[in-house]
C-alpha cells in the first residue's frame, strides 16, 4: 500500500499544486492546501487506515500481554509519515525514534514481520530480538526505530552524509519529536549537515506534550521550524494533520535536500491520541481536548469526507477498503501469536564488540 502511495504521490505531482477552491478538496481546509487527485487520496486513505488499524490491534495485544516491553502508538500522527512517503523515490532512506510502526509500514515493510517483531518472534523484522523499538530493513532503506532520544537525528545525519560521498542522489528523512529537538546532538547534526550541505530533511513531530510535559513548558522557542536559524537552515510550519500539506511540505524540502542546498526542517504539526507509551495514562490532558482533536483534525477523516463528498464513494466502498486493512492487521496478529521464538543461538548473531 504505502508503495502505491508513493506512486500516486508522483504521479499526482501537478494536481498537489492546486488550491482547494477545486474538486475533491476537504472542508475546512486552509487556503493553500494542495489538492490530491482521487488516486492519491485512495492510496492515502488506505495506508493512513493500515497504520490505525495496526496500532490498535498492537494496543490489544499489549494489553492482553502478548507485546512485552515498551509499546509506543502513532494513532493520530499518521499523516506525516504517509504524506512524506509520498513524496520520496526509490532510494531515500527513512530513520526514526521509537514511535515507528507507522513509520515502518509505510515503509512497505510487511505488517507481518512489523507485527512479529512486537510479539518477540521468529519471523519479526529483527529476528524478534528488537521488539517494538528497535527494527529495521535495508532492503526498504529503513535505518530503525531508535530507544535513545534524538540518537537517531545524528545517526540519520550520518546516513545523508554517506549519500553525499557516494553522490548517489539519495535524501535521508530523519524523525524526530519535540522532546528530542532540544537535546544537544541535534544542534552538533544541525551545524554539520548545513556546512556540509548534506542531504537530510530532519522532520520534528510535535504532538504537544513529548514524553508528558506540554510543550511551552519545556521549549523557549515553540516554533521548532525555527531551530535551524542560527545555522541557516531553513524550515517551515506544516499542518502535520492534514496529508496534502506534508506531501506538499515533503516534496518542497526534499528537492531542496537533493539539489544540493542542504538540509531543510520540516516542523509536523500533528497530535497523538493516545499517552506517550502505553503505560502512560496521559493525565496531562482533558479528554475534552483529544476529542475535540479527533472529531475536528482527524486526519484519516479528513481524506475519507473528500472520498464520500469530492470524489463521491459510496460508504460501501469505504468499509470494503476497511474490511481489507483489517484482514491485513488480523493476519498479521495471528501470525506473530504463532509464529515460534527465536532460537536461543540468536542470543549471539548481529553483535559486535
Amino acid at each position: 500500500m504505502a508503495v502505491a502511495a508513493r506512486k500516486a504521490g508522483r504521479a499526482g505531482a501537478g494536481a498537489a499544486n492546486k488550491s482547494t477552491s477545486s474538486k475533491g478538496s476537504g472542508r475546512g481546509a486552509a487556503p493553500n492546501t494542495p489538492q490530491f487527485d482521487k488516486d492519491q487520496d485512495l492510496s492515502a486513505y488506505n495506508d493512513m487506515l493500515l497504520i490505525r488499524r495496526f496500532e490498535e490491534k498492537s494496543g490489544q495485544m499489549y494489553g492482553m500481554g502478548l507485546i512485552g516491553g515498551f509499546c509506543h502508538l502513532y494513532i493520530g500522527q499518521e499523516a506525516v509519515v504517509v504524506g512524506m512517503q509520498m513524496a520520496t523515490k526509490e532510494g531515500d532512506q527513512v530513520i526514526t525514534g521509537y514511535r515507528d510502526h507507522g513509520h515502518m509500514l509505510a515503509c512497505g515493510m510487511d505488517a507481518k514481520g512489523v507485527m512479529a517483531e512486537l510479539t518477540g518472534r521468529r519471523g519479526g523484522l529483527s529476528k524478534g530480538k528488537g521488539g517494538s523499538m528497535h527494527m529495521f530493513s535495508k532492503e526498504k532503506h529503513f535505518y530503525g526505530g531508535h530507544g535513545i532520544v534524538g540518537a537517531q537525528v545524528s545517526l540519520g545525519t550520518g546516513i545523508a552524509f554517506a549519500n553525499h560521498y557516494r553522490e548517489n542522489g539519495n535524501v535521508c528523512l530523519t524523525y524526530f519529536g519535540d522532546g528530542a529537538a532540544n537535546q544537544g546532538q541535534v544542534y552538533e547534526s544541525f551545524n554539520m549537515a548545513q556546512l556540509w550541505k548534506l542531504p537530510v530533511v530532519y522532520v520534528i513531530e510535535n504532538n504537544r506534550y513529548a514524553m508528558g510535559t506540554a510543550v511551552n513548558r519545556a521549549s523557549a522557542q515553540t516554533d521548532f521550524s525555527k531551530r535551524g536559524v542560527s545555522f541557516g537552515i531553513p524550515g517551515e510550519q506544516v499542518d502535520g494533520m492534514d496529508v496534502r500539506a506534508v506531501y506538499a511540505a515533503g516534496r518542497r524540502a526534499i528537492e531542496h535536500a537533493r539539489s544540493g542546498k542542504g538540509p531543510y526542517i520540516l516542523e509536523m504539526q500533528t497530535y497523538r491520541y493516545r499517552g506517550h507509551s502505553m503505560s502512560d495514562p496521559a493525565k496531562y490532558r482533558t479528554k475534552d481536548e483529544v476529542a475535540r482533536m479527533r472529531e475536528e483534525h482527524d486526519p484519516i477523516e479528513q481524506v475519507r469526507r473528500r472520498l464520500l463528498e469530492g470524489w463521491k464513494l459510496s460508504e460501501e466502498e469505504l468499509r470494503a477498503i476497511d474490511s481489507k486493512v483489517r484482514e491485513i492487521v488480523n493476519e498479521a496478529a495471528e501470525f506473530a501469536t504463532h509464529d515460534p521464538e527465536p532460537d536461543p543461538s540468536e542470543l549471539y548473531t548481529d553483535i559486535l564488540l
